[in-house]
C-alpha cells in the first residue's frame, strides 16, 4: 500500500467519523448514552469508528455505528433508510465478517422503544463468544 493513499484515506475516514458524531440520530444518542465509560459490562465502545480493509489490493473502510475491539463487534443502529439498501448493509456486513468482526443490527425503534432488549442481546452474544 502507498503511503500518501493510505494517509489521504485515514484522513478522510476521520473526518467523516467526526461529521457522523456530530449529526447523530436519536437512537444512536441513547445508545451511547447506555454504554459509553464502561457502562455495559465494563465494556469501551468507540462511536463512529472507521474500521480499515482492503479487497484486491484496494484499502478501503467502513464506518461503525460503535465497535468494541475486546469483542471484535459492531454495533449498527439503523434508520428507516437501511430498510432499501439490504444489499449494501449485506456486503458490508461479509467484509467485515471476512476481518474477523461480528456484526450486531438494530432498528432505531428497538433502541427508542425497548433499549433492555437490545442490550439484553447484545450480553447475551458475548458471553456466547467468551
Amino acid at each position: 500500500m502507498h503511503r500518501t493513499t493510505n494517509r489521504i484515506l485515514h484522513q478522510a475516514a476521520k473526518k467523516l467519523s467526526r461529521e457522523l458524531r456530530k449529526s447523530q440520530t436519536e437512537a444512536e444518542k441513547i445508545f451511547w448514552e447506555n454504554i459509553r465509560k464502561k457502562r455495559l459490562r465494563g465494556l469501551k465502545f468507540y462511536r463512529q469508528y472507521p474500521i480499515f480493509y482492503e479487497i484486491d489490493n484496494i484499502e478501503s473502510f467502513i464506518i461503525a455505528d460503535f465497535y468494541c475491539f475486546e469483542k471484535k463487534t459492531i454495533i449498527e443502529i439503523d434508520g428507516k433508510i437501511h430498510r432499501y439498501r439490504r444489499k449494501k448493509d449485506i456486503r458490508r456486513t461479509q467484509i467485515l465478517n471476512s476481518i474477523g468482526i461480528r456484526v450486531m443490527r438494530f432498528y432505531n425503534e428497538d433502541v427508542e422503544n425497548d433499549l433492555d432488549t437490545v442490550l439484553t442481546e447484545i450480553l447475551k452474544m458475548f458471553e456466547m463468544i467468551d
